[in-house]
């Protein structure tokens, strides 16, 4: 056995204290035993949609089992790092409430939760597997990885690192690491790999040293690849089971070989299939309106973006649209997650956001906070121009959501130029007015008189009927023009809700001084 002390990290790393709190005893990878789940992306880029259903699901797991959910950031991969990921991550976690139960943010027992603060362990591990001739170090140059990369290609094969140091004797290797020969350290893929049986595809098992090189577990700045890294946290973190992307699956016997070198307990497997757009394309970060960021700023609802994520994948055991976090949690069946792709149709978001939304407006609390928010909204787009401060009082709101709910996706529509009549006075002109009729003072006069006799309460059901009668007692201008008229008068617009729904939102006062105003428009065009 190679008894080697391969000095491969640099000073700065080695001596860099860490406190970590470890536990090496495994629990049962059963459900029935302690279940721990981890999602662990790289904040080398910000939360989308694929990664948010990848610790959807794991927080699912947990919740179901009465387990606990892990959040670890992968940042080993010190250049390719994006300033402020990390907490945009653990932001946009909260904010879908799926938030974990240990994590940077919120500490826990086998911290910390940054692989770049956990370096000492990783480099103990490398040594170990060293020690054990499980791993060696590699001193073959960028220039000749490239060359062996470019000569596969030019004869049609698969580029793989051809093994060299692996045969190096203990005097050549003692030699190079005494010169200060830059090195890596690689994990040496043997024959013989044990099948599987994964969570969700069943038994499998691939020979990655027939169609790989010795991966590199061990980079030359001292800091682990993912191969490392994931294994050595996923052991100290006592993880019971792995849910992760199915592209992950032909690694795992990479993964187990190092398990088994170290002579560690590995947990459960279950590789997710892969979330696809709806015409069976790869969601692409490079699509902007993928990232969890986006859909917050238009307006989505976190249940919705769960909801739809979910819709169209498996793992549950009714399918139904509508469903929030615990009704996810209880109808959730892993023995249902099938290997076929999810297929997303983003087209149908708006959808599942009216129905998540309807919800929140119905339910009182949540209704509270949609009326903080618009109230927002209503200042920062109508500021200049709001009719009166009535317009932004709760209850005043609280009818307009009511009234609203079931038709509309988003608050934000409710700011939109279709809506601005609910906040901002319209500006009607007697050319228009003329257009339509030349009864415009009557008919003013008469929804005075309705308004006045129904006093404040108004229900939509009773002004319908009372406006189809009111039309009737008008001579020489037909019904839908008598209609037309009054959407004019009340919104400026040609279309929109129901006249009677447009009434009952803005109240008996309103209602009066916009046909005040369009009786003194009339009487004036007529003189």
């Amino acid at each position: 056995m190679m008894q080697l002390r391969c000095v491969w990290y640099l000073s700065a790393v080695r001596n860099r204290p860490v406190q970590l709190q470890l536990n090496a005893t495994r629990r049962c990878s059963t459900v029935q035993g302690e279940v721990r789940v981890r999602f662990a992306p790289s904040p080398t880029g910000f939360l989308h949609l694929g990664g948010l259903r990848t610790a959807l699901y794991n927080y699912i797991f947990a919740k179901k089992y009465g387990g606990s959910f892990i959040l670890r950031l992968e940042d080993t991969d010190q250049s390719r790092l994006v300033p402020g990921a990390a907490e945009s991550i653990e932001d946009m976690l909260e904010w879908a409430g799926v938030p974990p139960d240990e994590g940077p943010r919120r500490g826990g027992s086998v911290g910390p939760y940054l692989q770049s603060q956990r370096l000492d362990l990783y480099s103990r591990t490398a040594q170990q597997l060293v020690e054990s001739d499980h791993a060696y170090c590699c001193f073959c140059s960028s220039q000749r990885l490239d060359l062996l990369k470019k000569e596969a290609l030019r004869t049609g094969q698969t580029p793989r690192y051809d093994n060299r140091c692996r045969h190096l004797r203990a005097g050549q290797v003692q030699e190079k690491l005494a010169q200060g020969v830059p090195h890596v350290i690689r994990f040496r893929l043997d024959a013989g790999v044990e099948a599987f049986q994964d969570l969700i595809f069943g038994r499998n098992h691939h020979e990655v040293a027939q169609v790989e090189g010795d991966p590199v577990v061990m980079k030359a700045d001292g800091f682990p690849t993912y191969h490392l890294a994931n294994i050595v946290d996923d052991h100290y973190m006592r993880i019971s089971h792995v849910l992760r992307g199915s592209e992950w699956l032909i690694s795992t016997s990479k993964h187990l070989l190092m398990y088994r070198a170290l002579g560690w307990q590995p947990p459960t497997f279950g590789h997710l299939p892969l979330l696809m757009n709806k015409d069976g394309t790869k969601l692409s970060k490079r699509q902007g309106d993928i990232f969890i960021q986006s859909f917050q700023r238009d307006g989505v609802l976190p249940e919705a973006l769960l909801d739809i994520t979910t819709n169209c994948g498996s793992g549950f055991n009714t399918n139904r649209i509508g469903r929030r976090i615990d009704e996810l949690v209880s109808e959730f069946n892993p023995s249902k997650i099938t290997t076929h792709s999810a297929l997303l149709d983003l087209e149908k978001l708006p959808e599942f956001n009216r129905i998540h939304l309807k919800r929140r407006i119905e339910d009182e609390e949540q209704c509270l906070l949609l009326i903080r928010d618009l109230q927002g909204q209503i200042q920062q787009a109508c500021t200049a121009q709001i009719q009166h401060e009535q317009v932004l009082h709760e209850d005043y709101i609280r009818r307009v959501l009511h009234l609203r709910k079931g038709h509309i996706s988003s608050l934000k529509q409710l700011v939109s130029p279709a809506y601005a009549y609910l906040w901002v006075r319209p500006s009607v002109s007697s050319q228009q007015v003329a257009a339509l009729t030349t009864e415009g003072q009557h008919i003013a006069s008469l929804v005075l008189k309705l308004i006045a006799e129904r006093g404040e309460e108004l229900a939509v059901d009773r002004l319908s009927k009372d406006l189809k009668t009111l039309a009737k007692q008008i001579k020489d201008t037909k019904y839908r023009e008598v209609m037309k008229l009054l959407r004019l008068a009340l919104s400026g617009l040609q279309q929109g809700p129901s006249v009677a729904e447009m009434m009952v939102s803005l109240g008996p006062a309103e209602i009066s001084h916009r046909f005040q105003k369009l009786a003194l428009l009339s009487e004036t065009s007529q003189t």
